[in-house]
């Protein structure tokens, strides 16, 4: 049994009245002393996925186990307890307070957690002099580098020394000098009896994890060649919130395109017509379908992949000219 285990992890909220799913039948395992950097662009679920091992989001459905404990059925006081001696948090823009200097900073939590005043300054100077800051204890975050506060925000998500470390695109905010220094001290953090995870979307970590899990899958034949499609009446093309590399014209019959809302009525956007095409703006964005593709009647279509589909339609070849068609087809996803 490894140490962590996600299972069919699937996150579901409203947004604007749609149904988004961030997070899918995720599954993933890793192991104490491990490093995991979760890469992915910006919107693709990292942030969920840690909110949830962190105790702070309850997922729809699915299930964490970490070192045997199911965080996904913890509520009230012994949900508290894992966040608060279990988990530590990194958050992408440190959410230190601005008003604090970077030793009561790290003091803070630990004074909420009734640990007495000079135990709490004594364990503060501990970690800010293993992050490298014994010298800027005194000074609040307006006076620090961006590097610096992310090592105070670090040495606050170790002072109940958790077992389970997760840390938010912790350099996105620092130059590539500051960069370095971070990554190692990361790496460091990542030894047995603490199991580290970091979501990114920045590659060059990649390089000092254990373990990468990529949550946007990499499509293979991007230079294959479009193939026919048939579908029939009521024939699902694509699913809202999946990903994919093919864009479709209508051959001939006609495909409806819709979006579900969150209270699982659905929502006429278009409805594409022989000569037309469908699906290209989440292949050229890299981002989930916006919107499902069912077969109105009984269909043909081609389908191209975003290398081929800029071939045969050069004059769409541009983002802005895609997103004006898109437009004028009333929403085609």
């Amino acid at each position: 049994m490894a140490e962590l285990e996600v299972r069919d992890l699937t996150v579901e909220f409203d947004s604007g009245g749609y149904k988004v799913r961030p997070l899918d039948r995720l599954c993933l395992d890793a192991e104490d002393g491990e490093l995991v950097v979760v890469l992915g662009p910006s919107g693709c679920g990292k942030t969920t996925l840690l909110s949830c091992l962190s105790g702070l989001l309850s997922p729809t459905a699915g299930s964490i186990m970490f070192r045997g404990t199911d965080v996904t059925g913890l509520t009230g006081a012994a949900l508290g307890r894992y966040r608060r001696s279990t988990v530590g948090v990194v958050f992408q823009a440190f959410n230190l307070i601005a008003s604090l200097t970077a030793r009561e900073n790290v003091i803070a939590p630990l004074r909420l957690a009734k640990v007495p005043r000079h135990q709490a300054a004594a364990r503060a100077d501990e970690l800010l002099a293993e992050v490298g800051l014994a010298d800027r204890a005194g000074h609040r975050p307006g006076k620090m580098s961006g590097g610096q506060q992310q090592r105070v925000a670090i040495a606050r998500a170790l002072v109940h020394d958790p077992p389970l470390v997760v840390a938010d695109e912790p350099t996105a905010h620092l130059d590539h000098i500051q960069v370095e220094g971070v990554l190692m001290l990361i790496r460091k953090l990542a030894a047995p009896g603490r199991l580290v995870l970091v979501s990114t979307h920045d590659d060059r970590i990649t390089h000092i994890a254990d373990r990468v899990i990529e949550l946007v899958p990499h499509f293979t034949g991007a230079d294959r060649d479009p193939e026919e499609l048939l579908l029939d009446r009521g024939q699902i093309l694509f699913a809202q919130g999946d990903r994919g590399d093919l864009v479709y014209v209508v051959e001939e019959g006609k495909v409806e395109v819709y979006r579900t809302r969150a209270d699982g009525t659905e929502e006429f956007l278009a409805l594409i017509a022989p000569g037309n095409y469908l699906g290209e703006l989440g292949p050229l964005l890299n981002l989930p379908r916006s919107a499902s593709a069912r077969a109105r009647t009984a269909c043909r279509l081609t389908s191209y992949p975003l290398r081929a589909f800029r071939q045969h339609f050069p004059v769409d070849r541009s983002a802005s000219a895609l997103g004006t068609v898109a437009r004028e087809r009333a929403g085609t996803p």
